[in-house]
């Protein structure tokens, strides 16, 4: 396909906020890769280039729109990967997901969105399969660091021969950043869904919501993405700590699952993955996680039932503008820590410990992004032997993998016992 495409990397959505951070990225990473520039507006999309550097300044310009489906079909033929960061996805995302997998294009995105991503599922897994394509969402903060600690975990007990992971958890040990005006503003396209649709509340309860075959799938019980734990029931590294509820569980964790399942359950048929935050370890720490949990557990059975109920004029005050982010220096300044815990079958328990510096809405995740393009454009040979609608473990991990030290993405997996 690389031979027939005008372009290795085509980036839509180059004008907004993480577009722009993209934009950079791809300039300093992104080597003799043809990368053009995409997006509704020209003038937008020239002066994003003029603010590049002397190499970018020859990348042409492509203008594309989501609601025009002819300019995104011609875009995706003329590219061999499609990186885009055109949210909210359950609004703008599935006339490009079908482009691409109607022309065989490779596609990466930023959604956390768990309905867009089944509705991609239902309607474009297939016709991508038939046609190459790898559709591959969920490629920034949102689920890489989960998706890839589960896959490298996996890797390093099959390199030692102690079996398949069961009891999985990852836990945020540190976090510095702001949440996107996009993150937020597909938030509340997802609740806006979920508020009026009890088939929608049930798919976001069911903890294999993405699974390519819900029957195929072991009991395992609810898995519940709301919860709270000591350290220790987690790992002895962690004894003395208490944990709260992660608020991106419920799309990490299924994605986790999808790459499990996508895999042929490679990770083990036994798998139970969860995530959480550390909220330290003091007197008041065991509160602060079950005030944290109650909290979540509120909220979302709130805003899963009576979300339409408030004013979107009101939301829109309220909440970050897409688009919008922090300064520089905010996002200079920001980092991650996660580490994700588990058992095998043979009782061997292990770490995986990624970070990365970097505010994670924002800068964190325009890196992740960015290597993941340059992984389904430049590292095909690295490439899983999958097409269809796929996860970043499951389409890229070994490439993944082998390109974070180069990226400043630090992912160290270590046997605890």
């Amino acid at each position: 396909m690389s031979g027939q495409r005008e372009f290795d990397i085509v980036l839509y959505g180059a004008t907004g906020f993480v577009g722009k951070l993209t934009a950079e990225y791809l300039d300093r990473r992104g080597g003799d890769a043809r990368i053009a520039l995409a997006g509704r507006s020209t003038d937008k999309l020239l002066a994003v280039r003029e603010s590049l550097g002397e190499k970018a300044q020859s990348w042409p310009i492509i203008s594309a729109d989501a609601s025009q489906p002819s300019t995104l079909n011609a875009m995706a033929a003329q590219t061999q990967v499609v990186v885009t960061t055109v949210g909210p996805y359950a609004k703008y995302g599935l006339p490009l997901v079908a482009a691409c997998a109607a022309a065989g294009t490779d596609y990466a995105d930023l959604t956390g969105e768990m309905l867009f991503i089944r509705d991609s599922i239902d309607l474009y897994h297939k016709q991508a399969a038939d046609t190459g394509a790898r559709i591959v969402h969920s490629c920034g903060f949102d689920s890489v660091p989960s998706d890839l600690t589960v896959f490298a975990l996996y890797r390093r007990a099959q390199q030692d021969q102690t079996g398949e992971l069961t009891d999985t958890n990852m836990v945020v040990r540190a976090m510095s950043g702001g949440l996107s005006g996009g993150t937020v503003a597909s938030g509340i396209e997802m609740f806006s869904t979920v508020s009026a649709d009890a088939e929608a509340r049930k798919a976001m309860n069911d903890p294999y919501t993405l699974t390519p075959d819900r029957a195929a799938e072991p009991e395992l019980g609810g898995q519940p993405d709301i919860r709270w734990r000591r350290g220790g029931e987690v790992s002895d590294a962690l004894d003395g700590y208490w944990l709260a509820p992660f608020v991106m569980a419920g799309p990490n964790s299924r994605i986790v699952r999808r790459s499990n399942a996508l895999l042929d359950y490679a990770y083990g048929r036994r798998l139970e993955y969860g995530e959480l935050m550390s909220v330290g370890r003091s007197v008041v720490a065991p509160v602060a996680a079950a005030l944290a949990t109650v909290g979540n557990a509120a909220t979302t059975a709130f805003a899963s039932r009576y979300f339409n109920r408030i004013p979107r004029s009101l939301l829109e005050r309220m909440v970050p503008k897409p688009g919008t982010g922090p300064s520089e220096q905010v996002r200079d300044n920001g980092h991650y820590t996660v580490e994700t815990f588990t058992t095998t079958t043979t009782g061997a328990h292990y770490r995986a410990r990624l970070s990365q510096r970097g505010d994670y809405g924002y800068k964190a995740t325009s890196v992740l992004l960015g290597e993941c393009g340059l992984a389904l454009a430049l590292d095909r040979d690295k490439l899983a032997d999958l097409h269809g609608v796929l996860t970043p473990a499951a389409a890229i991990g070994d490439a993944l993998l082998a390109r974070f030290p180069s990226a400043e993405v630090s992912l160290e997996t270590t046997r605890l016992d």
